[in-house]
């Protein structure tokens, strides 16, 4: 059973909602370092990110997510070729520049 329903409202098991990370993340790094671009996981738990810029201002209203369909015209971000670190939190976004 994924689904029940509660006094007319329908609830789905947690569980249910886990979607792979898709390449094109988000990454939050040590020392408040930003990054997006295309990852690529390693055994270690560090990440490779390709074709990486560095995020310096965000340029949002409501936090990193609303960077999930690429920059928006106040994010400054600089290109950075390839970054190998630790990410501290990541988040998949459907597309980076």
């Amino acid at each position: 059973m994924n689904e029940i329903e509660i006094n007319g409202a329908k609830y789905i098991r947690a569980d249910s909602l886990n979607q792979p990370m898709t390449t094109k993340r988000i990454i939050v790094a040590d020392r408040g370092w930003v990054f997006a671009g295309d990852c690529i996981d390693h055994a270690d738990g560090s990440v490779t990110i390709h074709n990486a810029s560095n995020i310096r201002i965000w340029g949002t209203t409501k936090g990193l997510g609303e960077l999930v369909n690429g920059p928006l015209p106040a994010t400054k971000y600089d290109a950075y070729g390839t970054v190998r670190c630790l990410p501290i939190v990541q988040i998949s976004i459907n597309k980076w520049l």
